[in-house]
Formats: C-alpha cells, sequence, structure tokens
C-alpha cells in the first residue's frame, strides 16, 4: 500500500527528532570512520577541472565537509537535522542548507558531484525516483554521484525511531538507472573482509552529458 502524504511526513519527523535527539553520540560514534575509500571514488570520477563544487548530501555533523575543504574544493552541506546542520557549519566553516530528503529545494546544474554517503536509504523507495532526479538536476552534465547504502533484499521499514530502506545491488541499479545515470563502479564495505562482513554497498554514477545531433 503507498505511503500517504501524512505517513511521509511522519516519517521525515520520527528520523529527523531521533537524529536531533542523539546528535551528540552521532557525532562521537562516527567522528572516526575512514570514509577515504568513498571520498576518493568520488572525486577520482569527476573530470572537471578542480577545485569541484560539491553537495555533500546528509552531511552529520560536517566530518566530511571539513575533509572536501581540506583537500581544496567548494563543498556545501545539506542537512534536515538542525541540531547536526549546525555542527556541521560550526566544524567545517561551510554553507549547509537544512532541508528534509524529502522536501528538496536544490539549484539546477549547480555540483560537479553529490557525496550521499549513508543517507539515501532513509528515503522511503516510493519517493526514491524523484529524490534521485531532483539529485540528477543539481548536478552539472558529466558530473558524478557517489552513494553508500546498507546492503539489503528490499526490506524497508522502521530501525527503532529511524526509516530505512535496504536495497539489493539489482534493485539499486534500477533505480539509478531510472534516474538517468550510468554506473561507473561498485565495492562493498570494509574493504579486505568476507562479503557476509561487509554491510555497505557503495556505488558511483556519472549524470551523462548530452550528445549532440549528427549534422
Amino acid at each position: 500500500m503507498p505511503l500517504s502524504p501524512e505517513d511521509l511526513a511522519r516519517i521525515a519527523a520520527a528520523t529527523l527528532a531521533n537524529y536531533n535527539q542523539h546528535a551528540g553520540a552521532f557525532r562521537e560514534g562516527t567522528r572516526d570512520h575512514d570514509v577515504s575509500q568513498n571520498i576518493d571514488a568520488l572525486l577520482r570520477h569527476i573530470e572537471a577541472e578542480p577545485p569541484f563544487e560539491i553537495l555533500d548530501f546528509g552531511c552529520g555533523p560536517g566530518r566530511d565537509l571539513k575533509t572536501f575543504r581540506q583537500l581544496g574544493h567548494h563543498p556545501i552541506g545539506l542537512e534536515g537535522a538542525a541540531r547536526l546542520a549546525a555542527m556541521a557549519r560550526e566544524h567545517s566553516g561551510c554553507e549547509v542548507l537544512e532541508q528534509s530528503f524529502l522536501q528538496l529545494d536544490l539549484p539546477s546544474g549547480r555540483f560537479d558531484g553529490v557525496f550521499a554517503n549513508a543517507a539515501l536509504f532513509h528515503v522511503p523507495t516510493q519517493e526514491l525516483p524523484r529524490v534521485l532526479r531532483e539529485l540528477h538536476a543539481t548536478l552539472k552534465p558529466g558530473g558524478v554521484l557517489f552513494s553508500s547504502n546498507p546492503r539489503g533484499d528490499g526490506r524497508e521499514g522502521w530501525n527503532g525511531e529511524r526509516y530505512g530502506a535496504f536495497h539489493s545491488l539489482g534493485d539499486w541499479r534500477g533505480h539509478m538507472v531510472g534516474a538517468g545515470f550510468v554506473e561507473l563502479e561498485h565495492y562493498y564495505r570494509p574493504v579486505g573482509l568476507p562479503r557476509d562482513q561487509q554491510p555497505w554497498l557503495a556505488s558511483v554514477w556519472r549524470k551523462p552529458k548530452p550528445t549532440g545531433r549528427p549534422a
């Protein structure tokens, strides 16, 4: 049964309220996570001249925003939880848009890259095509989107007070291709472990450049 607008509003409100309530613990618990593999996967596929314009989608308390800035790029964060957004601004010194994933207002053709690390799985599956199209639209032609999500078998619902959708590689490919992206690579994390100990699916996608009509 499709989720109603009231259902979607409740999902977003409850998930963001949980992140706000536990913002300090979330910052401390993720402060030392090594996502350099993911950052590199985004940056090495961008074909523009640096520095890059990057949207850190679901930036949390700003750990990766600060990294992108230290690397010389021009990152902007997007975060729906007000306490995390404030932390991100203070920690990184970057602009942070305070927007729910389900109510985005993004500029068209602005970014060379979108970094969606542990974020898009919070979007209910029925809304995912729309959200991915909006991220496609905010990328420049040839721009790159990185995503990392908990890998799963299509199950969706509440995990405590947070809502999540857990996609297989095949399902995720279908959503991304349907939104107009071309796959560049995928891998599982943490690196070097057996597959059953790699709960994260990372993937990198390009927004194709328009092809000219033959003369």
